[in-house]
């Protein structure tokens, strides 16, 4: 019976270790993926003047800053509000100029749904519009029978609501949609960066200048390097700074999880307290004839306490190895798969990333909440050491 019991708090535990280690694992899965679509949109860096909308490019010291290594390059941004038009359909979105190199530097040209990421070709210019833009606007990039009017307003104070005045407007034909995240969807549309310079009336004006990296260089160390060149003057923002928002949101679940999931883990501790306390009790005359033996009261404990780290040493182990074979198939094989198969979804099988140093702490954490567990039975049941006698 005891060794039924002993089964069933290892099987516990183990479980409870398995959903741990698995859902941690997704989650960092789907975590990755987010951060993905956020890094195809946001660069590595992005240089913002500190007052003011705009700063000049004059005064930037682009040369200084393409010679910092681990720089890849740069693109000249500037992002402003704008009011769409399209055939008889209105929508406010913002508009994104960005240099031809920006698609390949960012990877936004693979994201494209419908038509291709052109921005123009000779000296016709072109849009490439986010996938809610376009649903709104009910556009499609193969009908060059309407174009898409751009309208801004005019700089300065106006004392005219009248949009032939007050707005400035220049008209494009629509290359491709693109889709990425809702939020960026449902408001951007890229144009070349000359087309919108001309469009807002800038004179070698940026709003922002967005740079790339390698990957292989400290990102701490190239933001101070820009930091130090820039000066005060300048905001210099990483990925995680253009989205804290979201950043700290995705922390926050993954902390929420992690504590719901220990709590079942705890829960299921129970099961480990219950059969030592069992243990115990049947073995009573085992332990009177070890005390009769010469035993002490700390060897017994000892005794009963290591039976207790064996179930949760045992649980915990089996536990992660499931979770890795498991996670190890899933990663490779993708044998979970998300929605239809059908495109519903950005990925077809739920992400996984496994964390050597998550297996860690999971397993840490296992052995803590065995030991906690082992330390009442142990203790309470054994009060009375004296009274135990043959």
């Amino acid at each position: 019976m005891i060794n039924i019991i002993s089964s069933i708090s290892v099987i516990g535990l183990s479980i409870g270790t398995f959903a741990l280690i698995v859902v941690l694992s997704v989650f960092n899965g789907f975590e990755d993926v987010i951060k993905s679509l956020y890094g195809v949109f946001n660069p590595d860096f992005k240089i913002t003047a500190v007052n003011g909308k705009t700063f000049s490019l004059d005064e930037f010291p682009a040369e200084k800053i393409k010679k910092l290594e681990g720089v890849v390059n740069f693109s000249k941004v500037i992002e402003e509000d704008a009011l769409f038009r399209y055939d008889e359909k209105q929508f406010i979105g913002k508009i994104k100029g960005v240099e031809n190199k920006f698609a390949k530097l960012s990877g936004i040209d693979t994201m494209v749904v419908d038509g291709y990421f052109v921005l123009n070709e000779g000296e016709v210019n072109y849009a490439v519009v986010g996938a809610g833009v376009a649903w709104y606007l009910d556009l499609y990039p193969n009908d060059l029978s309407n174009f898409l009017n751009v309208y801004v307003p005019k700089r300065g104070n106006q004392s005219s609501f009248n949009v032939a005045t007050a707005f400035n407007r220049r008209a494009v034909h629509a290359a491709g949609v693109f889709s990425v995240q809702q939020e960026f969807d449902e408001q951007y549309v890229f144009l070349p960066y000359g087309f919108v310079s001309d469009l807002m009336d800038y004179e070698n004006e940026v709003t922002a200048i967005e740079l790339f990296t390698n990957e292989n260089y400290n990102q701490d160390d190239v933001q101070q390097q820009l930091k130090d060149i820039l000066g005060d003057n300048y905001q210099v923002a990483n990925r995680y700074e253009q989205n804290m928002a979201l950043y700290k949101v995705l922390s926050s679940e993954k902390a929420a999880i992690f504590f719901i999931l220990l709590f079942i883990l705890a829960l299921a501790s129970f099961n480990m307290i219950g059969s030592l306390s069992i243990l115990i009790v049947e073995k009573k005359k085992d332990i009177a004839v070890l005390k009769s033996m010469g035993a002490d009261k700390k060897l017994i404990k000892n005794i009963f306490s290591l039976e207790g780290m064996l179930i949760s040493l045992i649980g915990g182990l089996s536990g992660l190895l499931f979770g890795f074979i498991i996670l190890y198939l899933q990663q490779t094989l993708g044998f979970v798969s998300l929605g239809s198969g059908q495109g519903d979804f950005i990925i077809d099988a739920y992400p996984v990333k496994m964390k050597w140093i998550e297996f860690v702490y999971v397993f840490i954490t296992v052995q803590i909440i065995g030991f906690l567990a082992s330390i009442y039975p142990v203790n309470f049941l054994l009060k009375n050491f004296e009274r135990i006698k043959l």
